[in-house]
């Protein structure tokens, strides 16, 4: 596997930070209405669901909002119906991005990020024209502080799991796509408590930047994450810790 870019370990600490906000919200109340609008409002029967309400509840999104949104997917509430679309591009030093998201209006969407790419060196390329550089994946995090990483590895490879990796604050699991709730509830019923689950896009192959590209990239990422259209962005780089201690510095 990959390892991962240093924009994945920036962006789960920035999540939980958007989460004391309330930032948060906003996004996974989409996902949630968009997930059982596609699939059904049964979370035992619709996976994308049941991963959507457990990120809920890690966000601590009140059981009302969770259901609330779960009940305009299903039209039993009125609701704004969303649209999942997909942008294929290109950010900085030729940086691949695959941006997911989630918008009652394409026009506006496309055009906001059509903007924010070529404001920061990049641009929108055709559909298909990145999505081969990443592959469907799940990963489920656990604390570093609360467990001992042999018995963690050993438990998640008896649960289905295809790799682990060690990042500042977690152990990384690496599951199939499809499988991520089923390993985390193997994990789980063995008493190591997880932090999180959720299907992402790894890259195949990084391209490491240089300061000015880097600090050109994080903007980028940063003003994306923050669209509220926007749900995920991928993008296959990664930044050597002396140029991060440049850009910090």
């Amino acid at each position: 596997m990959s390892g991962h870019s240093k924009w994945h370990s920036i962006k789960h600490k920035k999540a939980k930070v958007d989460a004391q906000k309330g930032k948060v919200f906003t996004k996974l109340i989409k996902e949630l209405t968009v997930a059982a609008r596609m699939g059904g409002g049964d979370a035992d029967m619709n996976p994308r669901l049941r991963t959507a309400i457990l990120a809920a509840r890690a966000a601590n999104m009140p059981a009302k909002n969770i259901e609330n949104a779960i009940m305009k997917g299903t039209g039993e509430l009125p609701g704004v119906v969303y649209e999942e679309m997909v942008y294929e591009g290109y950010g900085p030093g030729g940086v691949a991005l695959y941006i997911v998201a989630l918008t009652d209006n394409k026009n506006r969407t496309v055009a906001d990020i059509r903007h924010q790419l070529s404001k920061y060196g990049g641009n929108l390329g055709e559909t298909g024209c990145v999505s081969w550089i990443f592959e469907k994946k799940g990963i489920i995090r656990i604390d570093k502080s609360r467990f001992d990483e042999e018995t963690v590895f050993l438990v998640a490879s008896d649960a289905g799991a295809e790799d682990m990796q060690s990042s500042d604050e977690y152990y990384e699991i690496v599951t199939d796509a499809e499988t991520v709730n089923e390993v985390r509830d193997k994990i789980e019923t063995q008493n190591i408590q997880t932090v999180s689950a959720e299907r992402t896009m790894i890259p195949q192959n990084f391209i490491n930047l240089e300061e000015k590209s880097a600090e050109q990239m994080l903007k980028l990422m940063d003003i994306l994450d923050d669209h509220d259209d926007v749900q995920d962005v991928y993008a296959n780089f990664d930044i050597d810790d002396e140029v991060m201690a440049k850009i910090a510095g």
